[in-house]
This record gives C-alpha cells, structure tokens and sequence, in this order.
C-alpha cells in the first residue's frame, strides 16, 4: 500500500499520458517525416485494426474519427434510415439518439434499470413495432447491458443489433468481449476512455466482414481502400490519424495492467459502499462479470450534498447525464406526448461518479471511501 499522505484527488488525471510524453513526441516526428507523407488511414492505422482485431477475435475492426462517428457509420452501413425507429435507452449520453436523427431515423426510448442503470430489455420489448428496424443498447458506467437478453430480443423480432460500447473496450461478458455482442459494437478513444488517447478517435468492432467493409467505405468518403476517387456510395469524413494510431499501438501492451487497477478501485469502493445502501448510497452491482470500470457511479440521494462534501475534501466528481434524453430540446419531439421514464428520471437526479482511474494512489482510494461513508454514515 503507497504511503503517500492524502491530497486532492482529480476526476480526470491531467498526468495521464506523461510516462508515454517522449514516445509521443517521437511519433510526431517519425509520422511528420516519414517519405510517404500519410497522415490518415495509412499502415499504423491498418497495424492498429489488425492488433484490435486479432485481440479480440472480431472479423473487422475500422478506426475512425469518433465513437459517435462510429454509431452513424454502422446504422448507416445497416441501411437504417428515415422510415425507420430504434429503441434507444433514455438515459445515456446524446450520440445515442442523435446518431439515429442522423440517418433520419426516429429514436424510441426505453426505461433503464434501477440496478445497472442499462436500458431494459422489457421495456425496450413493449416499444417494438413494425417500424422498429434496430435496438441499440448501451454500457453504461461500468456496466455492461444485459446482452444476452437483448441478442434473443433481436432475434426473436428480426431486429438488427447495434452495440453501443463505447465506455467498455476491455469489458467481457460471460467470456464475448463488449462489442463483439451484436451484429457490430463500437469503442470511443477519447483520452477518458479506458483505451483513451490525447485526441479524438474511435472504432467499429464486427462479426461481419461485410459489414465491417461497408464501414470502411463509408468512412472515407465512398472510397474503398486502395481506389482513390472512386466513389461507390455517399460516405463521409471520418478517418484516423496515423500519429494517434502509433501512439495507440504503443501503450495497448500496458492495457490489461491499467484496466487491471480500474478494477481493483472498483472492487474496493463496491465492498465499502454495499453496507450504504440503506443510508442513501447505493453502489453498482457487485457481479465482476461484464464489467468495464469506465468510471464509478453511486446513487445518491444527497447527490448535490454528497459532491459538495467531497469538494471540501479536495477529491472531485462528475454527473454525467442530469436530464433523460427525452428531456433535452434536441429530442423532445421525439418523446410521445405524456410519456414518462421514471427510472431513468431517478437516475438522472441521484447518479454520482467517483474518481476510479489507474493513477490513483491506496491512500486515494481510501480517502474518496472514507469520505463518502463518512457522508452516508452522517446522514444515518
């Protein structure tokens, strides 16, 4: 245990990638200077696909420009378009329903559940109609969605699958890697990410070379790999960079031990805070299965006394999402007239995320526990 004596504890460390400063300035000049003169989609992007790839065991991997990019990319490589609904959770972040409006499709959004704060596949179920073309569940936090139920759904109804695990590189699910559930998943590498990067990225993870194809043409303007300015469909701008794709190769081998210590932050905050539960802070499920350990979140119900607490103490938080996505203004015509989320509307007033990266100190660990027990205790 590290005997460092407690200080402030930030949510997001601005010392994230300094142990990798020197390699990343090296790869500026080595990509800056190499003959080829191939800042996007060259062969550090392929070597990094390929290495995602084989790690997984995907049939594809497509990197490109964003995790919310990646979203629009495969509803659109899946031909969901205007006409069509896909059920959607109402608690997340706002890709998940803007990616749908991108394609000119309808959001439908589905009750969450109280424990995992993941969409419910029962109330997704009760939301399929003729027009229902995809369902697209979502990780939240540190929890995987209940995949299995969801695949049998998509079955069942003919539905497409789309997996948003944009927050879950690294979680695993009755032994499927998050992503490799549905037809397609897709990761975020933004640099809070557990596989973030100092820049904007993101992937496509698919079973189905085809569609991981239709992906790869799609993202580069309607191009396909190696037959410049043949445009076989309208694609878009969403291509990587080759810096942060070296950068990405670099530091995957340290991946596990980072994710590893994600876990461990975990596993200690849920065996302090199950005893809470009654004194108004209850933890996520304790299950070690399909997690994913993006951030840590509480329910709190003195959410706001609860950060201000911390504040004092020097250790930071974060609310994520303080409204439903039907709530917002961009989705409120979307949202049926009277309709409710009554869950998802607790969670939006109760949640509270806690710092868990890997450079965290013990002493860390232990003071942001101390403090929220204190809390929890205080209000008895």
């Amino acid at each position: 245990m590290s005997t460092t004596p407690a200080t402030a504890v930030p949510f997001f460390p601005p010392a994230l990638f300094e142990a990798d400063r020197a390699e990343l300035i090296a790869l500026v000049r080595e990509v800056g200077l190499d003959p080829e003169q191939r800042f996007i989609l060259g062969a550090r992007t392929a070597a990094f696909e390929e290495l995602l790839r084989a790690d997984l065991g995907a049939a594809d991997v497509v990197a490109c420009s964003s995790g919310t990019s990646a979203l629009s990319l495969v509803l659109r490589a899946m031909d969901v378009g205007p006409g069509d609904e896909v059920i959607v959770p109402a608690f997340g972040c706002a890709p998940l329903a803007s990616s749908v409006v991108a394609v000119g499709a309808v959001p439908v959004f589905a009750d969450i559940r109280p424990d995992s704060m993941t969409m419910d596949p029962d109330d997704a179920e009760r939301l399929v109609t003729e027009r229902t073309r995809a369902v697209m569940p979502a990780h939240m936090f540190s929890v995987m969605a209940d995949m299995p139920r969801f695949t049998e759904l998509a079955r069942r109804h003919g539905l497409r699958l789309l997996e948003d695990s944009a927050v879950a590189q690294g979680g695993v699910l009755r032994g499927v890697p998050a992503g490799l559930w549905g037809e397609a998943g897709v990761y975020s590498f933004v640099q809070v990410k557990t596989g973030g990067m100092p820049g904007e990225g993101g992937a496509v993870i698919t079973r189905d070379p085809a569609l991981g194809e239709r992906v790869r043409m799609l993202r580069n303007h309607g191009q396909r790999p190696g037959r410049r300015f043949v445009h076989h469909t309208l694609g878009v701008n969403s291509r990587f960079d080759e810096i942060q794709a070296a950068f990405q190769t670099h530091r995957y081998a340290g991946f596990p031990a980072r994710l590893a210590r994600r876990a461990e932050i975990a596993a200690y905050y849920t065996e302090r805070f199950t005893p809470l539960a009654g004194r108004g802070v209850t933890p996520p499920p304790p299950d070690r299965d399909g997690r994913c350990h993006y951030v840590y979140t509480v329910l709190a119900d003195a959410r706001e006394a609860l950060a201000v607490h911390l504040a004092a103490h020097g250790v930071a938080s974060h609310v994520y999402y303080p409204s439903p996505l039907p709530a917002h203004p961009a989705f409120t015509s979307y949202a049926p007239s009277g309709a409710r989320w009554p869950v998802a509307e607790e969670a939006a007033r109760r949640h509270l995320s806690l710092p868990v990266h890997h450079l965290l100190t013990d002493v860390q660990v232990r003071q942001v526990a101390d403090l929220v027990c204190a809390f929890a205790t205080a209000l008895g």
